[in-house]
């Protein structure tokens, strides 16, 4: 159960970033620390979580035309620069991967999480 405030900041992140706000709002509800386009020399990562002893790479995607291999295969070598689960995060209603970027995926340990737009 999420607090009080925990609601307030991801409804605060979700109008201030967008789809990139509202996942990470849902991890920080989830009781994690989450910082918003970490650097790295790959670029930024889009949101990087941490809790307990894990630490996460969260990229979103929110237009799945967007995505191709090159996305995932740079959100893999941007986890590894900070020693990080990579996460793909797929924001949208319609969302299609082809099986080579699946097949990808599940070689290098990606996790892909599917993501509804909008809040109950």
């Amino acid at each position: 159960m999420a607090t009080a405030k925990q609601v307030y900041l991801a409804k605060k992140l979700e109008e201030k970033y967008g789809a990139i706000g509202s996942v990470a709002g849902r991890y920080l509800e989830a009781g994690l620390s989450i910082e918003i386009n970490h650097p790295t020399r790959y670029g930024p990562i889009h949101i990087v979580a941490r809790g307990g002893k894990s630490i996460y790479a969260i990229e979103v995607v929110d237009k799945p035309e967007k995505l191709s291999l090159d996305v995932v295969r740079n959100l893999v070598e941007k986890a590894k620069t900070i020693k990080a689960k990579p996460i793909l995060v797929l924001y949208s209603n319609a969302v299609s991967i082809s099986d080579e970027i699946y097949k990808f995926c599940i070689d290098n340990g990606v996790k892909i999480k599917l993501f509804r737009s909008g809040r109950k």
